[in-house]
């Protein structure tokens, strides 16, 4: 999880700074301004790596919060990828092991 925050911070990042580098669709329904999307997946990221962190000091709460949130940033990749599909390509697989990961590890009371 901490991976895949780190990466959707460095994709807004790119977003927010450089919006001259991603291609622009037209007729694009989802079409946002680069600037927007950047922010959302700045935002999303940073919430991925703090759950992700959580989950290293055996916060339960995380599990439910990362699963969440890896799903809503499965959404945002998806939306992306006319942008970078590449780069939204291999988040969303990320994410969904993240969710895979989360779903299947036995809970800290079954060990």
């Amino acid at each position: 999880m901490v991976f895949g925050g780190l990466m959707m911070i460095l994709e807004g990042i790119a977003a927010i700074a450089e919006d001259d580098v991603f291609v622009t669709t037209r007729d694009y329904a989802y079409a946002f301004d680069l600037t927007s999307w950047g922010w959302i997946h700045l935002t999303v990221g940073v919430v991925i790596t703090l759950a992700g962190a959580a989950l290293f000091q055996g916060a339960t709460w995380a599990r439910v919060v990362g699963v969440a949130v890896a799903g809503l940033a499965m959404l945002a990749n998806f939306l992306w990828l006319p942008h970078a599909p590449v780069w939204a390509i291999v988040l969303i697989a990320i994410n969904g092991f993240v969710i895979w990961a989360l779903c299947a590890a036995p809970s800290p009371s079954e060990r």
